[in-house]
């Protein structure tokens, strides 16, 4: 390990890794993506089936991923096993997706839907979004440029919190809902409507999190135990929470309300469960759960960045691979990030963003599903795994046709965005030529 992996401080624990998988997973989406989920998926039965199936593929793709991150161990996450397994091309292509699209296309997202809650919730212009999403985006930025133990605690505290929403939605539609949750079509298909395969790209954004742990394996205590841990079982929690708060939702209102509510759909559940107090309270809760999603993005993405620089492979790599003495956080790495995510959110809508962004993270993900087939077949690592994926090689293979039926309908549905996704990635190529050539 090179002495600025050593600088890193290993703040994170078990359970505060657990709060950082099921903290960073548990956010925006499955408060802000009922309405455009139901509309792909054409109605409630199909909808609820969309956010298990999007679940079974999240954990099958955390199962394999967890098998890599108990190998290698160094800070990046998939950076560090893509370029392992293909070579260093490859490895930067994907850290270059990471922190110049993927990253800040998240975090600006989250940012945004923060805005949009916060501004309705107390009545003012949505005309001030972007100055709302920009100030929390610096705030989170400035407590994770601290030592690591407030973002740490931050996370455990703000994943506590957000868990109180999502237990009064499932109780509440369980037993008080009038609507049968099951066999309602959707009769006013909104313009988002894009089939099955759009739907689970739709849940996917709800899902997306559980990798950043492994973006920061420098700073978990015992790595090699203790991320698959908080990996597997972060998504299987998630999984009965999501599912469980989709059926809340669906017995709550009728399946064209939800569509016309939009993303306030969720929002009105909560008022008409709990009055205009309760579901304002209700709210603000959500908005703890917003804070603590983007808590976990700033304090994954830009561990990629570092890592990166570190290896000398980023522009300006120096600077970026520079740890705060004090705080014994890349700083640099963080603000960059957060300006990039700001320029996102004044170009670009949330929800497209994000949907471009999960396409894009997931044609990496796939070659990280095939390597860890490659893997167990030659073992170039020579290390045996702290962890292996069960029922090898079903497991990953349900990832990589999952992920790739998922990939294809973006395509269908989105063919510019997918466009513009990739020659942001390709970009990286010629950038990455130059700086090996010096």
């Amino acid at each position: 390990m090179d002495s600025n992996e050593k600088k890193l401080h290993r703040g994170f624990g078990l359970w505060a890794s657990l709060a950082l998988v099921i903290g960073t997973v548990i956010g925006s989406g499955i408060f802000f993506k009922q309405g455009s989920v139901l509309s792909s998926a054409g109605g409630t039965t199909a909808g609820l089936l969309a956010w298990l199936v999007g679940g079974i593929l999240t954990l099958a793709s955390g199962l394999s991923i967890a098998e890599l991150g108990s190998q290698m161990t160094k800070t990046g996450g998939i950076f560090q096993y893509i370029g392992h397994i293909y070579g260093k091309t490859w490895g930067f292509l994907t850290g270059w997706m990471q922190v110049i699209f993927y990253g800040p296309a998240m975090m600006g997202a989250i940012a945004t839907y923060f805005s949009y809650l916060c501004l309705g919730l107390f009545g003012l212009p949505q005309k001030y979004s972007l100055i709302l999403s920009a100030v929390t985006l610096m705030f989170i930025g400035l407590l994770n440029s601290i030592p690591n133990r407030f973002s740490a605690g931050f996370q455990i505290v703000t994943t506590i919190i957000k868990l109180l929403p999502v237990l009064a939605l499932v109780i509440f539609g369980f037993f008080f809902g009038q609507n049968d949750a099951f066999g309602q079509a959707v009769h006013q298909v909104s313009n988002s409507g894009g089939g099955f395969g759009v739907a689970i790209l739709a849940t996917l954004f709800a899902y997306d999190g559980w990798v950043t742990l492994a973006n920061i394996s420098g700073e978990i205590k015992n790595p090699r135990q203790t991320l698959p841990k908080a990996i597997v079982l972060g998504i299987v929690l998630v999984i009965f929470a999501y599912v469980g708060v989709t059926y809340g939702v669906y017995q709550s209102l009728p399946a064209n309300q939800i569509i016309s509510f939009g993303e306030n759909a969720t929002l009105r559940v909560a008022q008409e469960a709990f009055g205009e107090f309760g579901g304002r309270l209700l709210s603000i809760t959500i908005l703890v759960s917003l804070l603590g999603t983007l808590n976990g993005k700033v304090v994954s993405f830009p561990r990629v960045l570092f890592a990166m620089a570190n290896e000398g492979i980023f522009p300006f790599a120096k600077t970026f691979a520079k740890i705060n003495m004090r705080s014994r956080t890349p700083n640099a790495a963080i603000w960059l990030m957060i300006m990039i995510a700001i320029v996102m959110m004044a170009v670009a809508d949330p929800n497209r963003l994000s949907d471009i962004a999960i396409f894009t993270t997931f044609l990496f993900y796939i070659m990280a599903f095939v390597g860890v087939i490659k893997l167990r077949r030659h073992n170039t690592m020579g290390v045996k795994p702290g962890f292996s994926t069960p029922f090898f090689p079903m497991i990953p293979l349900v990832a990589i046709a999952g992920s790739l039926y998922v990939e294809i309908s973006e395509i269908y549905y989105d063919f510019y965005g997918v466009v513009i996704s990739l020659l942001i990635v390709a970009v990286g190529y010629p950038i990455y030529l130059y700086l090996k050539r010096h």
